[in-house]
């Protein structure tokens, strides 16, 4: 006996993968010749006229190397060279978030690497490394010598070296000294004080090696241990270190409680940079150090 096979009428099922597919396929074919009608049918591209000048930053342009775990820096670093005619550049620098002496001395192979992403063409007038413990263990003419292997003739700063500018504009000789780190790193920088005639009476420190954790650190906490440690009578101004702590804010009511000079590491590195790039304008709402100007290192000696 044979059997007849009867073929169904409806189309097998389709699976949904197949069908997205299929779907897909027509709609690329419609939308490709809608394409080449849109071309045929578009206006053609008029080249336009343009002039040039001399860019962002006619005035003075600031480069910047930043810390990869600095979250701080550019913000108040714009608020305190927000001036007509003045541009600032970042580079972000590889780092350890863990401040220690070794950790901090592993940047200098980094150094150039950051250096070498702000191009020649920016033609750059000051350029600093924002790094005021890393100065410290690196060694500031070392940072000094490494950035101006890349920019020959830019002039050069470091939280550090702002620093001991800022306290010799401000006439401060004994100084009282807020820093966030432990205790190797905050005796290290004492020293580099001490070096350029700086006696440090007066020092305080948050005891935290984390640099994720410094730049949480509020800025209440910050004035507050300013006050205490600026107020004693051996004290002529206070320092605050580290470019993640949030201190520029804090500068004006700090000076107004303690009628002493107070200035921070990028409150200094701010009107450094912008000093050796020759720019006098006095800033306001960032207390004493923004109405000075530099004082010529060689007239302290004479």
């Amino acid at each position: 006996m044979v059997r007849a096979w009867a073929w169904p009428l409806s189309r097998p099922e389709v699976s949904p993968a197949v069908s997205f597919l299929r779907g897909r396929a027509i709609r690329m074919c419609h939308s490709a010749g809608a394409m080449k009608d849109h071309i045929a049918s578009s206006a053609s591209l008029t080249r336009l006229p343009c002039t040039t000048d001399t860019g962002a930053g006619d005035r003075a342009r600031i480069g910047l190397l930043v810390l990869e775990s600095d979250q701080t820096m550019e913000w108040e670093m714009r608020l305190m060279t927000h001036l007509p005619g003045v541009a600032v550049y970042h580079a972000r620098l590889a780092n350890d978030v863990v401040v220690t002496p070794d950790t901090l001395a592993q940047m200098e192979s980094e150094l150039p690497k950051a250096a070498r992403l702000l191009p020649d063409y920016l033609a750059l007038t000051s350029i600093g490394y924002g790094c005021t413990s890393g100065a410290t263990i690196i060694g500031e003419d070392r940072v000094a010598d490494i950035i101006g292997a890349v920019h020959p003739g830019v002039p050069a700063s470091n939280p550090l070296t702002a620093a001991k500018a800022a306290l010799s504009a401000l006439g401060v000789k004994r100084l009282g000294l807020v820093t966030p780190y432990t205790p190797d790193v905050t005796l290290a920088m004492q020293s580099e004080f001490a070096l350029a005639g700086i006696t440090v009476t007066q020092v305080g420190s948050f005891y935290e090696d984390s640099d994720a954790v410094v730049g949480r650190i509020t800025p209440q906490s910050i004035l507050d241990a300013a006050i205490s440690v600026g107020q004693s009578d051996d004290v002529d101004g206070i320092f605050v270190s580290c470019t993640s702590l949030r201190a520029a804010g804090i500068i004006e009511a700090a000076e107004a409680a303690l009628g002493k000079p107070v200035t921070a590491s990028n409150h200094a590195l701010a009107w450094h940079l912008l000093r050796i790039a020759g720019i006098a304008d006095a800033v306001p709402g960032f207390g004493r150090l923004f109405q000075c100007a530099l004082v010529d290192p060689l007239a302290n000696k004479a």
